[in-house]
């Protein structure tokens, strides 16, 4: 009879793992009260006072999300660039980021727009026989409009900030290590 088999000796020969540099970690930012469906429906009842919750709601944040974006952009001459298909990001950003950085301040250097895969909220009518539409909600992967926001800061250099704009809102900012290594001695410094 054979002994039991742990992962490590499954795997042996099977798989690698070879990591040179780490030279990022990302940064999530997520609503934590709304990471089920429950979360969601009462978000839209008891917080936003709405008496059914709808996926109309979801477009409504979403649209005034996306307006306030484009009017901080315009309104404070930021460069808005859409993003093509197979563009590589930091490429057509980067003459934004050095223009930021010749100006001696921090700031947002320009904002980047694109089509990505998401996973989000989507709804789905129920079929009941109840007079008021009732919902479904369910997390799926849809395309949707993704905004990074590169930015130049004196301390720590070019960063970028991705948000999507779809509800509930996600965020990441990936930092690399001298970055984190620079925030860490910022608060060690703060404290």
């Amino acid at each position: 009879m054979s002994g039991v088999v742990t992962v490590p000796e499954l795997l042996d020969g099977h798989t690698v793992l070879d990591i040179e540099c780490l030279d990022r970690v990302y940064l999530n930012a997520y609503v934590p009260v709304l990471q089920s469906s429950g979360q969601v429906v009462a978000f839209m009842t008891q917080h936003l006072g709405k008496p059914i919750p709808s996926p109309a709601l979801m477009e409504h944040i979403g649209t005034r999300f996306r307006k306030a974006v484009e009017s901080y952009a315009f309104s404070n001459g930021i460069p808005w660039v859409r993003f093509g298909k197979g563009d590589r990001k930091i490429d057509v950003m980067q003459p934004h980021i050095a223009a930021q950085a010749a100006t001696g301040r921090s700031g947002v250097a320009a904002v980047g727009v694109s089509q990505e895969f998401q996973r989000v909220w989507s709804a789905y009518q129920r079929d009941t026989k109840a007079a008021a539409p009732q919902y479904t909600f369910t997390k799926a992967d849809r395309r949707v409009t993704c905004y990074y926001f590169y930015l130049w800061d004196e301390d720590f250099g070019p960063a970028f900030i991705k948000v999507c704009a779809y509800f509930p809102v996600r965020h990441e900012a990936p930092c690399n290590r001298v970055e984190v290594k620079d925030l860490h001695r910022h608060a060690v410094a703060a404290a």
